[in-house]
């Protein structure tokens, strides 16, 4: 059986997404395959997985927010911004009560800026940062704006020398939660990091929906693993969708712009829409510059 759409896996914490990628090519003797977004090794959560033709929607799905349940640990910082790294910076006791802590979260809620860890794939010059980071070096790094959608405390042990703070969050893409932590207690005054990290959501597909690794394999066995995987049309289910008659279908599928007579009103030039003709998934097409002429972006249908 040929698989194609998103498989999302609930990654363990200790393999970084590369590994996920691998280990799902081998348990799937699938080539074309890849993810939508990196997790840190340290993390857990939903890692959705683009396998076959559906690699196409990889931009688009990981343009879409995510959602994360962060822990942070005050009184220390390190040099990766999580529990990883190597201590920079410590204090003997932290005072920091729960109104103090919410007022500062206040702060990073909308967009805002942050600067790229020096651990992380961000390219500079031809290189990782981590690469730059792992032979000593700590280059200057553009802030880059990412909104943060929702921040709450989710819970706050203010007890020891070490208080602890869980946080809700929602953010766009390219958001790094550790950076948030870090930045959350500088502006506090405190040294913090990040000591947990499970990504709830991620390409609109919420923790529930994703399958382990020794879900794949047992699935993988028993021939069952087509159920978890959720088709292209279905992965990007909220573009709205044009349905086309069987002369037009047939054009679109071999990548011709066409005339379509119920693009949805509030659809302006640029919008992306699903197409079908009958009930086949022919492709995404953008809406031209004409109020109903739609032209081919990732078309499905005509591929064999």
């Amino acid at each position: 059986m040929t698989l194609e759409g998103v498989l999302p896996v609930n990654k363990p914490a200790g393999m970084t997404s590369h590994d996920v990628v691998a280990k799902a090519r081998r348990l799937l003797g699938e080539r074309r395959i890849g993810h939508t977004g990196t997790l840190d090794p340290m993390a857990t959560g939903v890692l959705p997985l683009v396998v076959g033709r559906a690699t196409r929607l990889s931009d688009l799905l990981q343009d879409m927010p995510k959602a994360y349940e962060a822990e942070m640990i005050f009184g220390f910082s390190t040099d990766t911004e999580d529990i990883t790294g190597s201590v920079t910076a410590s204090v003997d006791a932290v005072d920091l009560d729960e109104a103090r802590l919410r007022e500062a979260l206040e702060r990073f809620r909308g967009t805002i800026e942050q600067v790229p860890p020096m651990y992380s794939a961000v390219k500079m010059d031809g290189k990782r940062l981590y690469e730059l980071a792992r032979e000593g070096r700590t280059v200057e790094r553009r802030p880059r704006r990412v909104t943060i959608y929702r921040l709450e405390l989710a819970g706050y042990d203010p007890s020891g020398d070490r208080p602890v703070a869980r946080l809700s969050v929602r953010c766009s893409k390219g958001t790094y939660i550790r950076t948030l932590c870090a930045d959350i207690g500088r502006a506090l005054g405190l040294p913090a990091v990040m000591s947990r990290l499970v990504r709830t959501e991620a390409a609109g597909i919420p923790l529930s929906a994703a399958v382990t690794l020794d879900d794949l394999e047992r699935m993988v066995r028993d021939g069952t693993v087509g159920e978890a995987v959720i088709p292209p049309d279905r992965a990007v289910a909220h573009l709205p969708a044009v349905h086309l008659p069987d002369e037009q279908a047939m054009l679109a599928a071999n990548g011709r712009a066409v005339e379509a007579a119920n693009v949805p009103a509030d659809a302006g030039p640029g919008t992306l829409v699903r197409v079908y003709g009958g009930d086949r998934f022919i492709g995404l097409f953008r809406l031209a510059g004409s109020r109903r002429r739609i032209a081919p972006f990732k078309v499905f249908a005509a591929e064999r």
